[in-house]
């Protein structure tokens, strides 16, 4: 399926943050279909038990990836997570690549509902969940930051190949 958009990314956050030293590094891709695909690899330092990922780090992943996904309705929305719901199908193995595809359900005026899965690139799932959000700004999100948003958006890197991903 054809990329529509590369998302920006963030220099600090844990999962798509290109300067965090302990972050997933996720990349985040607008397709045709209207869904968000990230692509990523966990690393052992995301670890639980050896050869697993940290449920937590999961639940970031799905977090984001519904987070995001209101970008392709809503473009420079911001919201904050009111309910997230994890349901984890196998063991999540790191140092392999993998996907999240995530979809936005329902949005009102003050609120969205999505869903997102985590898949080997075979297309098994992994985990999944479904989250509900509501809209703030970024000023009531983090009132005592200095950041704007053109500070936490920061474009993906140029090298960046990917046109199209089997989903």
């Amino acid at each position: 399926m054809k990329v529509i958009k590369k998302q920006t990314l963030s220099h600090d956050c844990i999962v798509c943050g290109l300067d965090n030293p302990n972050g997933i590094k996720a990349r985040f891709y607008e397709m045709e279909n209207g869904s968000l695909v990230a692509l990523f690899s966990f690393k052992s330092t995301h670890q639980s038990y050896p050869e697993r990922t940290h449920g937590g780090l999961i639940s970031a992943m799905i977090d984001e990836t519904i987070g995001r996904a209101i970008w392709i309705k809503k473009p420079g929305a911001w919201a904050c997570t009111i309910k997230l719901n994890i349901e984890f199908h196998k063991g999540v193995p790191y140092d392999v690549p993998l996907k999240c595809i995530g979809t936005i359900d329902t949005m009102s005026k003050m609120t969205f509902k999505g869903h997102a899965e985590i898949k080997t690139m075979d297309n098994v799932l992994l985990a999944k969940g479904e989250a509900l959000y509501m809209f703030l700004p970024l000023s009531t999100i983090a009132p005592h930051s200095h950041l704007s948003p053109d500070d936490v958006n920061v474009p993906c890197p140029e090298d960046d190949p990917i046109t199209e991903i089997d989903i």
